[in-house]
């Protein structure tokens, strides 16, 4: 077995700077900010809406194309920013990517894959840290790649330190410049074996798509196993990889020289299923969400119920003679009544998922007692609790492990468990969004909230949620841009 690597959400033992959520807007920034949603709260959300590939699969499943020496085609893409980001990026390294022939279907043509400038790399790369992942697939492709600043959301430090060692272990050098990182692979890359101390999502995607072609036997322990990361591994396997799943997070690639394109349908994207559903809870509401599957959320709807939300699962009908069919989904509801104060804490899969916590935390402010969230997976994702509180929620933060098992952030001073002591009535105020998730608990605030809110920077909620503001509309919500 291989020597562990660095933690890719530290650095070892060095500071890490804690993250700082925006500061309020002062009346000039207002003045000049276009990018704002007047949210009319106090209205439940009633009615459906359709959810599509997950955000965190697409993607990676689109760099995956790089790989192949024929087209690939992906369905059911969201229409979403990162989506075009990585379009983007593909564009200018020769892919050709094109719209198939149904809504949401891309066609992705590697025959010409070619090296970019700096220049058109950093047109794109600025607003995703997707370009990390490009190194295996460019470096089998090419023999180099270049790597600028990533960007992402600010919910933590996520220094790419694993990155790099992983893919120096697969016999790749680094070469850092004022500009960024290029990366070559002079005598090729090969298998090798090593363990992540922690089972981060990001490392997995970076070693399987460079192991799969690799020379050898990779070996990957504590690796993480998302459904995300497994519908990953099933787009790869279509494409000629050959790669074992074991017990107790192993997962074992065996490199090939040759891979092809694929055809492939990803799973729906369980976090929007979760967003709007908690959304439903939180505005007294109900909405169905079609696309959403049951496997994936099994731990959210344990806690959905749990809270005292209520939901049905409808399975989907393939077509037949004189009968349409029908697409699958979930139903979710508020039933009346309190909701019940609840203690979680986020984990990797099969855990409570991070991303689901900040909307569920909007309808924790309307549950009676005091719930408990203890954030495990990242350290600073707790700032945007304090634009809940300005809407009179009433929630504390601590550095200690609360409601659950000491976690590794437990004795490095991050504010990472929160006290929501409920119910609390919401009124309106003007915010700011800090990232893709709080931001959409921000605006569940606001529909919950008595009054008009202002909800500046929403253009960011489109990086992980296509069409949201349709999709508000479509659910009766009272929402419109100045």
């Amino acid at each position: 077995m291989g020597v562990p690597v660095t933690d890719p959400y530290h650095r070892g033992s060095q500071d890490i700077q804690p993250h700082r959520y925006p500061a309020p807007l002062d009346a000039l920034e207002v003045a000049l900010t276009d990018d704002v949603l007047v949210v009319h709260g106090g209205t439940p959300l009633e009615g459906r809406i359709r959810v599509r590939g997950a955000k965190n699969l697409v993607s990676k499943a689109m760099v995956a194309a790089l790989l192949g020496d024929s087209p690939s085609r992906l369905y059911d893409l969201p229409k979403i920013r990162d989506v075009e980001v990585v379009r983007g990026l593909l564009g200018v390294h020769g892919v050709k990517v094109t719209d198939g022939d149904e809504d949401g279907a891309l066609v992705l043509d590697p025959a010409n894959v070619e090296s970019a400038s700096t220049d058109q790399i950093n047109v794109h790369a600025g607003s995703s840290r997707i370009p990390i992942l490009f190194c295996g697939p460019l470096l089998h492709r090419l023999g180099h790649a270049f790597i600028p600043d990533l960007g992402g959301c600010h919910i933590g430090p996520r220094p790419i330190d694993f990155h790099l060692q992983a893919l120096r272990e697969f016999g790749a050098t680094v070469d850092k410049q004022p500009e960024g990182l290029h990366l070559s692979a002079p005598n090729g890359l090969h298998g090798t074996k090593f363990a992540l101390p922690y089972p981060s999502v990001g490392a997995t995607e970076q070693v399987l798509l460079t192991a799969v072609m690799a020379e050898g036997v990779t070996e990957l322990r504590n690796a993480a196993v998302e459904p995300e990361i497994v519908d990953l591994i099933c787009v790869l396997q279509k494409m000629g990889a050959i790669i074992k799943v074991h017990t107790d997070r192993v997962i074992e690639i065996q490199g090939v020289p040759k891979l092809h394109g694929y055809s492939h349908r990803p799973i729906p994207d369980r976090i929007e299923a979760a967003s709007w559903a908690a959304a439903a809870l939180a505005t007294r509401g109900h909405v169905e969400v079609l696309g959403a599957e049951q496997a994936d959320m099994m731990t959210f709807l344990n806690i959905f119920r749990s809270v005292g939300g209520e939901y049905e699962v409808t399975d989907a009908r393939p077509p037949r003679l004189n009968d349409p069919g029908q697409e699958g989904g979930i139903r979710f509801w508020h039933p009346g009544g309190e909701l019940k104060s609840v203690a979680l804490e986020t984990d990797v899969h099969p855990g409570f998922m991070t991303d689901w916590q900040q909307p569920l935390v909007v309808a924790l402010t309307q549950a009676r007692g005091l719930s408990i969230v203890h954030e495990t997976v990242y350290e600073q994702r707790l700032g945007y609790t304090e634009a809940l509180n300005s809407m009179g929620a009433n929630i504390q933060i601590y550095r200690d492990c609360l409601g659950g098992t000491p976690c590794r952030f437990g004795r490095r001073d991050f504010k990472h468990s929160a006290v929501i002591a409920g119910p609390s009535k919401l009124h309106a105020a003007d915010l700011v969004i800090p990232d893709l998730r709080a931001g959409f608990s921000h605006l569940i605030a606001a529909l919950a909230a008595e009054g008009t809110s202002r909800v500046y920077g929403v253009d960011l909620i489109n990086r992980g949620y296509e069409d949201f503001e349709a999709k508000l509309a479509d659910l009766g919500a009272h929402v419109e841009r100045p």
